[in-house]
C-alpha cells in the first residue's frame, strides 16, 4: 500500500522553528521528485519546495527562500522540511507530494500554527 505520512506539524511561536518530516511506504522514492505544499485557509494549494530524486536540485517559493530548506534521504525513504524563523502566513496544512513521469501521491497533510 502507497502511503506518504507526514508528521513534526504543531504550534509555534513567530521566528521559531519547526521540522517536518514525510516518510513514504509501499514504493520507494528514490525515483521520485518529492515535493512540499501547502494550503492555509481560504487559499490555494501552493508549491513551498522540491527536490530533485537524486537531491542534487532544489526549488523554492520566494516567500520562504533563505528560511526553509528541504532535504531527502532516500535510504531511508523519507524527506524533510527544515522551517526557520516561522511567520504567522506561514500557518496552514503542509502536504508531502511525490510525483514522477507516471504516478503522484499526497500524504495526509500536518497543520503548523504560527502564532503568539
Amino acid at each position: 500500500q502507497v502511503q506518504l505520512v507526514e508528521s513534526g506539524g504543531g504550534l509555534v511561536q513567530p521566528g521559531g522553528s519547526l521540522r517536518l518530516s514525510c516518510t513514504a511506504s509501499g514504493f520507494s522514492i528514490s525515483f521520485y521528485v518529492m515535493s512540499w505544499y501547502r494550503q492555509a485557509p481560504g487559499k490555494e494549494r501552493e508549491l513551498v519546495a522540491d527536490i530533485t530524486s537524486a537531491g542534487g536540485r532544489t526549488n523554492y517559493a520566494d516567500s520562504v527562500k533563505g528560511r526553509f530548506t528541504i532535504a531527502r534521504d532516500n535510504a531511508k525513504n523519507m524527506v524533510y522540511l527544515q522551517m526557520n524563523s516561522l511567520k504567522p502566513e506561514d500557518t496552514a496544512v503542509y502536504y508531502c507530494h511525490a510525483s514522477s513521469r507516471r504516478y503522484a501521491y499526497w500524504g495526509q497533510g500536518t497543520q503548523v500554527t504560527v502564532s503568539s
